[in-house]
């Protein structure tokens, strides 16, 4: 339900973000380190919206590729202690059968 939300709140984004851009095609000027040049307004809001939309996507796939290396780790971990907490009741377990053995002789 969540990414239904998510769908469509991006939408109405989108939506809200072209409609603004088409009422926006003035030519702009457009100033670089090098120079500048004129430009409609309408590219220039499509290529910020765009660029902004990289970025937050490309910080999202470094945080979940982050957020999954930790999960494996943990998930090792997490096995290693079970097995190691495995042993030790198959040790506590062998040690009770055996002084069990002992009392009845």
């Amino acid at each position: 339900m969540k990414f239904q939300w998510t769908l469509l709140l991006g939408l109405a984004f989108a939506l809200i973000v072209a409609v603004f851009a088409v009422i926006n095609v003035d030519p702009v000027t457009v100033n670089y380190l090098f120079g500048e040049s004129e430009w409609p307004l309408i590219l220039v809001i499509l290529g910020s919206v765009l660029m902004g939309g990289l970025i937050v996507g490309s910080v999202g796939l470094f945080r979940m590729f982050v957020l999954q290396r930790e999960v494996k780790t943990l998930k090792k971990r997490n096995n290693s202690l079970e097995a190691q907490l495995a042993q030790e009741d198959t040790i506590k377990k062998e040690t009770a059968h055996e002084q069990q053995i002992e009392d009845i002789h």
